[in-house]
């Protein structure tokens, strides 16, 4: 069941009650990015407006997002396929550039059915309401050709899809980089730069960016970012592999080719990366006070089990033994033992 307006219930029961009554119905779908853009679409003929939004009759074509109703928490998935032209742009890239760039990575796409008195434009501007069929979000993207790509899309239910209890040890830092629990802020860690004139002999214009201004090379830059603010690919952003000295260059490396090749005198910023090891964190970022490898203990004071202190570093499997910073130290504080019984063997750091 879904919940409809009293407009639309009244609406579809005078359908019901005439048999050569004629539907006016529009399936409009909204895409939302991370970035809150809001995109707005339409399969019908015509432009559909819709909860303040007009609904694109001459862009993308979606097809897919089917009405499903079970009990349980089970997450849907479909799977949807979306037509494009080389004029239809987000941004001034082209939609299914824009998708394959990742876009919309994690973006909610909502399936809306309108309810239309007439195919006339007040008709369209005014639909008697509508009725939600669908809304989930961008799960994988499972091809992307010249003119169509379909993706998979889950039900919001996946956000329930989560590791309990949410902090789980872990060798690695679970925080993303800069985000709010690793406290490092972005703009601190970037370097501007501009490409090169030359790009060496045997490497590729679009995985390769020169950069012979740029600092010594070394690992800061592995598993970073890059940001282009001017030329064909402004507003782009890419993954860095690694810096490298490419026929006596120096270059970034770049995991994947960007669509368009960068000229040179385009302006990008690079952003330092991260590996998630305690030894980046501690010595690169200088950060350890906000590395996350474990539950937060709420009480950081020692305590006192069978009359006295105990401390150990055991196995990083042991489910007795908790780990966090201590307050006032940069250094990890020592896995503390459980009061029940472990047998392993304790090992001073």
């Amino acid at each position: 069941m879904r919940a409809a307006t009293p407009a639309v219930i009244s609406y579809l029961n005078t359908i019901r009650a005439n048999h050569d009554a004629i539907s006016y119905i529009a399936d409009c779908y909204t895409f939302t990015p991370v970035t809150g853009l809001i995109l707005t679409y339409t399969n019908a003929a015509v432009p559909v407006t819709l909860n303040g939004y007009v609904y694109a009759a001459n862009s993308i074509l979606v097809d897919g997002l089917k009405f499903k109703c079970t009990v349980g928490l089970e997450v849907d998935q479909q799977q949807i396929t979306i037509s494009a032209r080389a004029t239809d742009t987000v941004g001034g890239v082209p939609f299914l550039q824009a998708l394959g760039r990742g876009v919309f990575d994690g973006a909610e796409i909502m399936r809306e059915r309108a309810f239309l008195n007439s195919w006339s434009a007040a008709d369209a501007a005014s639909p008697v309401g509508s009725v939600i069929l669908f809304k989930g979000r961008v799960g994988t993207e499972d091809s992307i050709g010249r003119t169509t790509a379909q993706i998979t899309v889950n039900s919001d239910l996946v956000l329930l899809d989560l590791q309990m209890p949410r902090n789980v040890y872990s060798p690695a830092c679970q925080h993303v980089l800069y985000d709010s629990g690793c406290t490092l802020v972005k703009s601190a860690f970037g370097t501007a730069g501009v490409v090169g004139p030359t790009v060496p002999a045997g490497s590729s214009a679009f995985t390769t960016i020169p950069w012979p201004t740029g600092p010594a090379v070394s690992t800061n830059f592995n598993q970073g970012t890059i940001l282009f603010s001017s030329g064909a690919n402004a507003g782009v952003s890419a993954n860095v592999k690694n810096m490298a000295t490419l026929g006596g260059i120096k270059c970034l490396i770049l995991a994947y080719p960007l669509y368009t090749a960068p000229a040179s005198g385009d302006a990008f910023t690079a952003y330092f990366g991260c590996d998630h090891s305690q030894n980046t964190c501690t010595f690169k970022f200088n950060n350890a006070l906000d590395a996350a490898n474990g539950a937060p203990d709420p009480d950081d004071r020692p305590r006192s089990f069978a009359g006295k202190q105990e401390f150990g570093e055991v196995c990083g499997l042991c489910p007795l033994f908790r780990l966090g910073p201590w307050p006032s130290s940069p250094w990890p504080r020592r896995r503390r033992r459980s009061p029940i019984a472990c047998s392993l063997p304790a090992r001073l750091p």
